[in-house]
């Protein structure tokens, strides 16, 4: 079982090592980020799903990780990352059955270390 947590600071690691390598870039992509998850029409929790859900479609470890973060500090719910798991597999067949369990057991890592 991978350990997302563990995922999470990898991924962070490697992203300070890309803001020293390339600052412009990644200080760009830091606005967008921003930009893209802040309230607007829809909320930060709903872009979050989304988010979420094309991390499981696109198959990204890291991407569940930061986001099943996200969707927790946003306020989702076990149940709405079980609906939002459910458009995800959908939308991506059979590989997101197996990327949704993964992106469920990231949720509930993050979950049951704030308790």
């Amino acid at each position: 079982m991978k350990n997302f947590p563990e995922i999470a600071a990898e991924y962070q690691s490697g992203y300070a090592d890309l803001a020293e390598l390339i600052p412009d870039t990644t200080s760009a992509f830091g606005r967008l980020v921003m930009n893209a998850t802040e309230n607007g029409t829809l909320s930060v929790k709903t872009k979050e799903l989304i988010a979420f859900a094309i991390a499981i479609a696109v198959r990204c470890d890291g991407c569940m990780a930061h986001h099943s973060q996200a969707v927790l500090k946003a306020g989702a719910s076990r149940q709405e990352v079980g609906e939002m798991i459910g458009v995800a597999i959908l939308m991506g067949g059979g590989p997101s059955t197996v990327y949704g369990a993964e992106a469920l057991r990231a949720y509930d890592a993050f979950a049951h270390a704030t308790e």
